[in-house]
């Protein structure tokens, strides 16, 4: 029997993960936020609407008779949907509303790494009120990143050097969250590089996926504010040139190490957890821990996943979870194409796609847009993302600049992202700080 897949989200890691259920034979049911027509077309049937409307989505999952249910955002594990649909008997192959805190609550993650003695954890301190705040930075005097404890895509964590330009803007952006939130969190700040590690989990076994970079500053050379991500590379050895020979030995350790916690502490994780982490001299450190594919780098691991996606999602729900993901040994560039003006003030138009870009070796996604596959509307978020597999970085990166010419309109896009002079500037980087 054919399976029947309902994938929740409309972005471009939903366009992904909607090609890889397509890919494992099975019919694809879809909730999106808007008129993906990537989506759209590769769906049975879709349900229009707000993607945090649990109840809504329950129905549809229930009339669709869906087999297996898969979420893609983060912000609908914090509603009760994944909950609710395994009490009703739906299997589902995301993590309940409790195991998603590890991504939901930053304080949760960080606490558990401390109950459980786990590396690469980053000292923190939470505080509760302004004078907690200020009694802080009388003692402290090392730059440190003020981060909200919930779900921010990628935007609310402000660091000094970067966003913060001195101690008193830091304090005054850390009681401006906490008047907010009720609560802050200021961690030291980490100099380094950051990699994102993915894997597969059924709450006791791991399948890992290949390393990814993201690039979340807005203009080419890492400048410019914070987005939800530019873009992200791969290589083909499963690491990046840059990093340390054991960072992702480490990586794999502690997301092993997350995952028995939670089981331990009996909130077991089911589904994909996406590590985000900084090698340092002093190691390996652990940014964040993310109960859900990445996005981008959740569309580069899709792209050279080898093994039946669909069969995993079962074996995740089941927990049988046996063996290592069968991944292409690729390089993979991807860039997002956005309005112009993301980041800050976007100004979302029109694009036309020629429809001879499908002759290429890309792969084009469809993220926060509606329309038709080849002229799309653009919201104020990132429209389409292109890909590219090559041997190595570079020619991965020129293949996607080539692509581009396929696209028309106003947009903007970081070409720089997998530039040969880019990565040989931060693997010169990289060999200083070991030195």
């Amino acid at each position: 029997m054919v399976s029947r897949v309902l994938l929740i989200g409309s972005g471009g890691r939903e366009d992904a993960i909607a090609r890889a259920i397509k890919r494992s034979g099975a019919k694809l049911f879809s909730v999106i936020g808007h008129e993906n027509p990537s989506i759209k077309r590769l769906s049975e049937k879709y349900l229009i609407g707000d993607e945090k409307d649990y109840k809504s989505i329950e129905d549809f999952a229930l009339s669709s008779s869906v087999d297996i249910v898969f979420v893609g955002p983060d912000p609908v594990l914090e509603t009760p949907l994944v909950n609710n649909l395994l009490k009703r008997g739906i299997a589902v192959a995301s993590p309940t509303m409790e195991a998603a805190q590890i991504e939901t609550s930053k304080m949760f993650m960080r606490d558990l790494l401390t109950r459980h003695s786990i590396p690469g954890n980053i000292n923190y301190k939470k505080c509760f009120s302004e004078q907690e705040v200020k009694d802080f930075f009388d003692k402290n005097k090392k730059d440190v990143a003020v981060k909200p404890i919930g779900l921010t895509g990628g935007k609310g964590v402000k660091v000094m050097g970067e966003q913060l330009k001195s101690q008193g803007e830091a304090i005054n952006y850390a009681i401006e969250v906490l008047q907010r939130d009720g609560v802050v969190l200021i961690e030291d700040r980490m100099i380094g590089e950051e990699f994102s590690l993915q894997a597969f989990t059924d709450g006791k076994n791991t399948s890992f996926m290949p390393i990814v970079q993201d690039y979340k500053r807005a203009f080419e050379g890492d400048t410019g504010p914070n987005t939800g991500g530019m873009g992200s590379i791969s290589d083909v050895n499963f690491s990046l040139p840059f990093l340390s020979k054991k960072a992702p030995e480490d990586a794999r350790h502690i997301i092993n190490d997350v995952v028995r916690a939670m089981y331990d502490e009996n909130i077991p994780f089911k589904g994909v957890m996406y590590g985000q982490f900084m090698d340092t001299p002093d190691g390996v450190k652990v940014i964040e821990i993310n109960a859900r594919f990445a996005d981008p780098e959740g569309i580069n691991v899709l792209s050279l996943l080898k093994s039946d996606f669909v069969e995993t999602l079962y074996q995740i729900y089941s927990g049988e979870l046996n063996g290592e993901r069968l991944f292409e040994d690729r390089a993979t560039v991807l860039k997002y194409i956005v309005p112009p003006g993301y980041g800050q003030a976007p100004l979302p138009g029109d694009l036309h796609i020629d429809p001879e870009i499908e002759k290429l070796d890309t792969e084009l996604y469809y993220a926060a847009v509606s329309g038709t596959l080849y002229d799309v509307k653009m919201s104020s978020s990132r429209s389409l993302a292109i890909l590219g597999k090559a041997d190595n970085i570079p020619e991965a990166s020129e293949m996607v600049d080539s692509a581009l010419k396929y696209v028309h309109g106003s947009y903007y896009v970081r070409r720089d992202i997998g530039k040969k002079e880019f990565l040989e500037k931060k693997i010169m980087a990289a060999s200083r700080a070991k030195s």
